[in-house]
């Protein structure tokens, strides 16, 4: 008889946050968190890949609701604090409210990538600087400053950022002593998707 192995976490209870309170202005508003990017649509897909690794998944999002709840009955969601599509700083912000967890990864609703050992990378990371309270993902040398873990004593960081109408994630990272955990997919091109343009881009490399 094969004994099954037991996996053990070698990382603090970590909560998911997807990140889709954006405007998606440059494709006409839609919400990209319900679109198909590839084989699956986006929150189908972050949700099957992030599930088995964290405590729980959110959605932060103002719209849509039933919808999530419809797809996957297990996954919760939040508003923004205030209303306003204030940017993912306040999308952040707002987590704390939220999450029981001390450590969120925030993930953009518009990835096509996730790497396998994201949240323990960041963990790692995150080690690397005693004041460290935030790592973010690079992947081939590109940071993506929305796709981060992030530790509960930023709140107050997050906050003075967004009552001095500071809303740039690089600005405040800076700020909470930011490491990067480095990922290498040499067959990656786009790392999000911004426009209908990118999207019909993306689909056509996933092809070849």
């Amino acid at each position: 008889m094969t004994r099954k192995t037991v996996k053990t976490v070698s990382y603090p209870e970590t909560e998911v946050v997807i990140l889709a309170g954006g405007q998606a202005r440059r494709m006409n508003g839609i919400n990209k968190l319900l679109q198909k990017f590839d084989d699956e649509i986006q929150l189908i897909k972050i949700h099957q890949q992030m599930k088995s690794r964290t405590a729980k998944v959110w959605v932060n999002s103002h719209r849509d609701h039933s919808i999530y709840k419809m797809m996957i009955p297990s996954i919760d969601y939040y508003q923004d604090d205030e209303a306003g599509f204030q940017g993912p700083l306040m999308g952040m912000k707002s987590a704390w409210s939220h999450v029981q967890s001390d450590y969120v990864l925030f993930v953009p609703c518009d990835v096509t990538y996730i790497p396998k050992k994201v949240i323990s990378r960041l963990h790692q990371a995150m080690q690397r600087h005693p004041e460290c309270k935030v790592a973010v993902v690079e992947i081939n040398e590109r940071a993506l400053f929305p796709f981060c873990l992030m530790k509960r004593s930023s709140l107050p960081t997050l906050i003075q950022h967004l009552e001095q109408d500071q809303r740039s994630l690089k600005l405040c990272f800076s700020d909470l002593h930011v490491q990067r955990a480095s990922f290498k997919n040499r067959a990656l091109f786009f790392h999000s998707i911004n426009s209908f343009d990118e999207l019909q881009q993306y689909q056509q490399l996933s092809f070849l």
